[in-house]
């Protein structure tokens, strides 16, 4: 048994799903396998159990029994565990509705009826061994040797001929793997396959060898099946040979059941009741052997197992297969919708956290899966979120927080411009002083329409980092940019698709016009298609949503969730003092914040008087990334699992003086604002309250391309440390919340090696808790390219805090090929020679409290 293990194991442990699956029934202490406790065997402890889930009715003071309390921790165990299935099967291209259930586990059989149910799903398949299944299965498992090599050339007779060539080695060396350990060869398969793509693209499927016709057909109904689209005319390419060699292992035989005549009633053990769906249900206690193949359950009913035990809920009925699996299927129509109020209820306000994250969730899945440029698929610069008929973030997935925080205002802004969105349409902006950050991020908005499609009742978002929108350099984050103008091709309020017409003429005429125009639209029609893609996933999810608990149940739980996230803030500000702090630039300005705050109401003003005025750099930030950067460092104060919504900044009130780099006037350059003054706002913000010292401060922004390909990446750092923790090394921090783009892809797509990528060694600084430390990028460059670094903290430091030493400023330098060195500015462009090198040094994060004294 586990150790401790839940309360009712007898070792003091904490209540667990198995202790509520106890509470209400689902488990049979009588026919528990014994413990082995402290005087020998002992059964469940079903008193401790009751006790604790007393205590905690009672501090939920509501007036609902501890077998409700036990229920509700149940559907958010299901819950969770439907999210998981659901958001892995999207990304993979398959509606899980459309299968069958496999259940496995000791507890697996507790839960089974519950994640169909959530999953739309009638059947489910419980094996003789379910709970045994880890080591049953590597008894079975076959013998395989798997080899795989690249082939790199396009499809056509002269690529399968290479393909050919390479299967033919591979499969040898497979086969000798085998052979060496002791497969005899009439017992090997061979599995070939080619790993194929869209030239063009990163994203390879494997599918079988065949005849150069079929693999067509077989990568065509692959990617279809997965990304949902192909790409009419576009060469498909070999990336890759694989073979795969399986020498079958021995079988086991499984008996054949006796069927012998069903009878009306099957015997059972013992009756017992359980609490489920809010109510009790008087249950038959029945063991699996005792059940015949053609035999029916009906739930509500316990089967009992050797290792498990397996709940039939009411609607369910459990038969057995002729092998001995047990199955599970809906015996009656599943309720169109969950009778539930729309009171705010402790386990359905966890839930439909779950369930609205889970949709921003699925919307990410699916824009990863179906984007096109390097910086969306590979790095991830992109973000999902679900909003209220207000334009007011209900919940996001965990992507972007520079992001996240300032979406609602493209979604409000959207709403106020007109004219009014009717169903079939989806509206794109990135103008930066229309709710929009910089011009890179496109923001993609769709409404959600009632029934008679008159009424908008919410809205999904996808914002994505496009690779390039045009501007004075190529990868659109130029440096030196002092008007928005050369910063690339704006974006106001236009309609993307209408009618359900994604209107692509009309947007490349858009990307075409202005003085610096976008450089690849090609690229910019397929990512906007993605996010398209990713609203029309986050609309399916809601309606499902709707369909399931009603769409009073649902609106009540947008503002439920809001209120919770606004009631945790509460708690928090409430225990703050307060606090000002100034984080100097390099570039000479100053953010400067003031946090005032009010015990009594429990709120707080976060006041940024005294910031530098509009700069005629580009390191100005809409207000709209300001407020992100408050709304980010509020949530994150709260030590729990809530949204990042609009609720978290209802008790704080921000004041941004007009005119101020952090609410600047058209047509100021932002394209740095975005990046990296949101950083600073946010060390300021954690300095004033002496909660975390600086982080690295900087995204360290590069940028480098040609007229015909254009790369942008953020390079990670060192965190700042903390009262009770060190600072990470190599993360990346705060607002952004991206990752580096894989080695391999990186020069797959790109005349670039990647020479050297490590942590920086002692860049962090000392303390009492250690600052983490930063990391060392060198890209060598096998062609010209212009590139550009856009960052912050070169001359300055990150601070440390509360005695805690600085870390580390950061460098960029340009190795050319004869090893002459040229040190940049914090922002600085170059042109680089086929042989030249980049080498970025990211900056550390700050220690927190002085470091401690050595023993004399």
């Amino acid at each position: 048994a586990a150790d401790p293990g839940p309360a009712c194991y007898r070792r003091g442990g904490p209540l667990t799903v198995t202790d509520a699956n106890l509470m209400v029934g689902k488990l049979a202490s009588d026919h528990f396998p014994a413990l082995f406790g402290p005087d020998g065997d002992a059964p469940l402890d079903v008193e401790a159990t009751r006790l604790l889930f007393a205590e905690l009715a009672d501090e939920i003071g509501d007036g609902r029994a501890p077998e409700a309390v036990a229920d509700g921790f149940i559907a958010i165990a299901v819950e969770n565990m439907a999210q998981a299935i659901k958001t892995i099967s999207i990304q993979r291209g398959y509606d899980p509705a459309d299968y069958a259930l496999a259940c496995f586990g000791g507890a697996g059989g507790q839960h089974a009826c519950g994640v169909a149910d959530a999953l739309g799903m009638d059947r489910v398949v419980i094996h003789p061994h379910a709970s045994l299944l880890s080591a049953y299965g590597m008894g079975l498992a076959d013998i395989r040797a798997h080899r795989q090599k690249a082939v790199g050339a396009p499809l056509g007779s002269a690529g399968l001929n290479d393909a050919i060539a390479v299967l033919d080695t591979l499969a040898g060396e497979a086969q000798a793997e085998l052979a060496a350990q002791g497969v005899a060869p009439q017992r090997v398969t061979e599995l070939r396959g080619l790993h194929m793509r869209y030239d063009g693209s990163d994203t390879t499927l494997l599918v079988p060898w065949g005849a150069e016709a079929e693999i067509r057909d077989a990568f065509a109904d692959a990617h279809n099946r997965r990304f949902g689209f192909l790409f009419e005319g576009r060469a498909l390419y070999i990336e890759a040979a694989s073979v795969e060699a399986v020498g079958a292992a021995g079988v086991i035989a499984e008996p054949v059941l006796e069927s012998g005549p069903p009878r009306a009633v099957v015997p059972h053990l013992d009756t017992t009741r359980f609490f489920s769906q809010g109510a009790w249900h008087e249950a038959p206690i029945v063991a699996r052997d005792d059940i015949r193949p053609g035999e029916r359950v009906k739930g509500p009913a316990l089967v009992i197992e050797p290792h498990s035990t397996v709940v039939v809920e009411p609607g369910w009925r459990a038969g057995r297969h002729q092998r001995g699996s047990l199955i599970l299927e809906r015996a009656t129509a599943r309720p169109a919708r969950k009778a539930i109020g729309t009171g705010a209820d402790p386990a359905l306000l966890e839930i439909f956290n779950n369930l609205f994250m889970g949709v921003a969730e699925q919307m990410g899945a699916t824009l990863e899966k179906t984007a096109h440029s390097v910086n969306i698929k590979e790095r991830l610069d992109f973000s999902c979120a679900v909003f209220d008929a207000g334009g007011g973030l209900v919940a996001n997935a965990p992507h972007m927080p520079v992001h996240l925080g300032s979406m609602g205002e493209s979604v409000r802004s959207v709403v106020r411009a007109g004219p009014p969105l009717r169903p079939g349409a989806v509206r794109a902006l990135n103008a930066p002083y229309n709710g929009g950050t910089h011009l890179p991020d496109v923001t993609v908005v769709a409404p959600f329409f009632d029934p008679a499609g008159t009424e908008v009742l919410f809205y999904v978002a996808a914002r994505g980092h496009h690779a390039d929108i045009g501007g004075i350099s190529p990868g659109s984050m130029p440096p030196d940019s002092t008007d928005i103008a050369q910063e690339g091709v704006l974006i106001d309020n236009f309609t993307l698709v209408a009618d359900g017409r994604f209107r692509e003429a009309e947007l490349r005429d858009l990307l075409a016009s202005g003085p610096w125009p976008a450089r690849n639209p090609d690229q910019n029609v397929a990512d906007l298609q993605a996010q398209v893609a990713a609203c029309a996933t986050g609309i399916a999810a809601l309606g499902g949503m709707v369909g399931q608990y009603g769409l009073p149940v649902v609106r009540a739980y947008m503002g439920h969730v809001q209120d919770n996230a606004e009631e945790s803030v509460r708690q928090v500000v409430g225990r703050l003092t307060d606090g000002a702090f100034a984080v100097p630039l390099d570039n000479g300005a100053t953010i400067r914040v003031a946090v005032r705050v009010d015990r009594a109401a429990r709120a707080a003003t976060v006041d940024f008087t005294g910031t530098s005025a509009q700069l005629p750099s580009n390191f100005n930030a809409p207000s709209a990334v300001c407020r992100a950067a408050v709304l980010y460092v509020f949530r994150c104060l709260v030590d729990a699992d809530i949204p990042m919504n609009e609720g978290c900044l209802k008790p704080i009130d921000i004041v941004i003086p007009e005119g101020s780099m952090l609410a600047p006037r058209p047509p100021a350059a932002v394209v740095a604002g975005n990046v990296e003054t949101s950083q600073a706002v946010v060390d300021a913000l954690f300095g004033a309250l002496n909660a975390l010292a600086a982080s690295q401060g900087t995204m360290n922004n590069l940028t480098f391309g040609d007229a015909r390909r254009q790369y942008y990446e953020t390079i990670c750092g060192g965190a700042g440390a903390g009262p009770d923790f060190d600072g990470a090394d190599a993360v990346q921090t705060h607002m952004t919340n991206s990752r580096l783009t894989d080695v391999e892809v990186l020069e797959n797509r790109f005349p670039v090696v990647l020479e050297r990528f490590a942590i920086r060694r002692f860049s962090g600084g000392r303390g009492r808790r250690k600052g983490g430390d930063g990391v060392v990028r060198r890209i060598r460059f096998l062609a010209p390219m212009q590139a550009a670094i856009l960052s912050n903290r070169r001359r300055t430091v990150p601070f440390g805090l509360m005695g805690g030493g600085d870390a580390a400023p950061g460098a960029t330098r340009i190795v050319r090929a004869d090893g002459a060195v040229e040190t940049l500015a914090a922002c600085a462009s170059a042109e680089l020679r086929a042989g030249d090198a980049i080498e970025v040094e990211t900056p550390g994060g700050g220690g927190f409290g002085p470091p401690e004294c050595p023993p004399e």
